[in-house]
């Protein structure tokens, strides 16, 4: 069934007007030639250049930036509050916030929202708890009740997302579309359609407005009940009564359900009803469009959005591209997809995009082409582009099946990329590299395979079973396992445990 459509529940938060500024203690003429001889960035883009920078780097940048003389206002920082979160980087707002505080700025209960939803996403939910009950009672409101469910919700915490929800019943702090969209994500994510439908009579029956992001839900739940009258029925009632709710992403969900369902007449209609509504300044209802008719196999309407796409904007970014070539890629038009790469690459000469390259390469290796794939790989090196752990899936999954050697120094090369965790391979692409050591009796490769797995932090019970059983089949001994395994916490089953007394010879 169709995909729902969860996205993420931004509190709207009251503008604070007060401007509070803070200067360092320098002279003025040291002031005024700190200023003028600085060729130092805008405050946001050092922030945001600290990347993965750890804990206190937020605290030097803004110091530095007193230290020359520059102001600091509460409305500025909370705006670059609001763009770390956006872009995922919640521990440099956190700290952020946490600098505000000591400096002595107050926080509004808006600003105290976003203060416990950022503690919950750094330090966790029993922090972000900690955090709202410690706070005065006239600043547990709606905000930071919100707040705190909108996180419940966000963790399946059903029953905490109840018990909170039904206290702010109790305070009559429940009149907002938002708190109940809240709870209308949380069934959909858990499931439980029948309580989405459930949820939204209770609005209607409180003359609680509902927003298009709580019929997108609905439609969703109908979707999941498998019915498909009621939704046609619904956006009968929202084209005729409540247009004002109607965007492009409810057609966009729609379509997706009825191509899920087979009904590709009214996923066309859906198609062109989205077309007919889009905003023309957003790119995003086109890249939509060309998906979803990518995904029907309509190439000819896929075309012609493209040629669309290019001609209402200036520039064609790399997403645009992005979607365009994944299109190609699932319509298996490889002509296409080759012509469209040689344009994005004269036009995008500067910069040499790897998640565009990896599409082609992953159509290339799905084809056999592995010398036209290795080639592109190679090409990209060359301009700079490097690789990321998707090219080095796609060439391992390839290897697996043809050259397992190769596919080896693929994990290998990837795995010394590795700095933060940020890639473990797959569990059945593990599995695959250990049955075939183990068919081949190769114990000197199965142990680089959990040689990479300790590195990555994912070397498991699982792993060492089949590291046994290639030392069995291989009539091979290593006393030192024993310990190996003791060292690395590892819980054996009973059959491991035999199998370890074989390789250990402790019989």
């Amino acid at each position: 069934m169709a995909k729902r459509l969860i996205r993420a529940l931004p509190w709207m938060l009251t503008r604070v007007e007060r401007r509070l500024c803070t200067t360092a203690t320098a002279t003025a003429t040291e002031t005024a030639a700190a200023v003028e001889g600085s060729e130092s960035k805008p405050l946001y883009r050092r922030l945001s250049a600290l990347g993965k920078a750890p804990k206190g780097s937020v605290v030097e940048t803004m110091n530095g930036w007193l230290r020359e003389g520059r102001a600091v206002t509460f409305i500025e920082l909370m705006k670059d509050v609001r763009e770390l979160r956006r872009y995922k980087r919640f521990d440099h707002a956190l700290e952020l916030m946490d600098w505000m505080e000591n400096r002595g700025m107050t926080f509004s209960e808006g600003t105290h929202a976003i203060r416990l939803d950022l503690i919950c996403k750094v330090k966790g939910i029993d922090a972000a708890e900690s955090y709202f009950y410690s706070l005065p009672q006239l600043v547990q409101n709606q905000l930071t009740y919100g707040a705190l469910l909108s996180n419940y919700c966000q963790k399946k915490m059903e029953d905490k997302a109840i018990a909170i929800f039904e206290k702010m019943k109790e305070l009559n702090l429940t009149s907002g579309t938002l708190i109940h969209n809240n709870l209308l994500a949380l069934y959909s994510k858990l499931g439980q359609p029948e309580k989405v439908l459930s949820l939204f009579q209770e609005m209607k029956s409180m003359d609680i407005p509902a927003d298009n992001y709580s019929y997108s839900i609905l439609i969703n739940s109908y979707a999941l009940l498998n019915d498909l009258n009621s939704i046609d029925k619904l956006i009968h009632e929202l084209e005729e009564e409540h247009k004002d709710v109607i965007d492009w992403t409810i057609y966009s969900n729609l379509a997706s359900i009825y191509m899920s369902a087979g009904l590709f007449d009214k996923t066309e209609s859906a198609l062109k009803k989205l077309e007919e509504i889009r905003d023309k300044r957003d790119r995003m209802p086109c890249h939509h469009l060309i998906s979803l008719y990518a995904s029907i196999g309509n190439l000819a309407e896929v075309n012609r959005v493209w040629k669309l796409l290019k001609s209402s904007f200036g520039k064609t970014t790399n997403t645009s591209y992005l979607v365009m070539f994944q299109a190609l890629s699932k319509l298996d038009d490889l002509d296409a997809l080759k012509q469209c790469f040689q344009e994005w690459e004269f036009a995008h000469l500067s910069y040499y995009d790897i998640r565009l390259v990896n599409v082609v390469i992953g159509t290339y290796l799905r084809k056999g082409m592995i010398k036209e794939a290795e080639f592109l790989w190679e090409r990209a090196k060359q301009k700079g582009a490097g690789s990321d752990f998707r090219t080095f899936n796609y060439f391992i999954d390839y290897y697996l099946k043809h050259e397992t050697s190769l596919a080896l120094k693929c994990l290998e090369a990837a795995t010394d990329l590795v700095k933060h965790d940020e890639w473990k391979p797959q569990q059945e692409m593990v599995t695959a590299f250990l049955k075939h050591f183990k068919e081949t009796e190769d114990v000197d490769r199965a142990e680089a395979v959990c040689k990479c797995l300790k590195k990555l932090n994912c070397l498991d019970a699982g792993a060492y079973e089949y590291l046994l059983r290639t030392y069995v089949a291989a009539g091979r001994t290593e006393p030192s396992l024993l310990q190996r395994i003791k060292d690395d916490g590892i819980e054996l089953n009973s059959l491991s445990k035999e199998l370890l007394d074989k390789v250990c010879k402790l019989d």
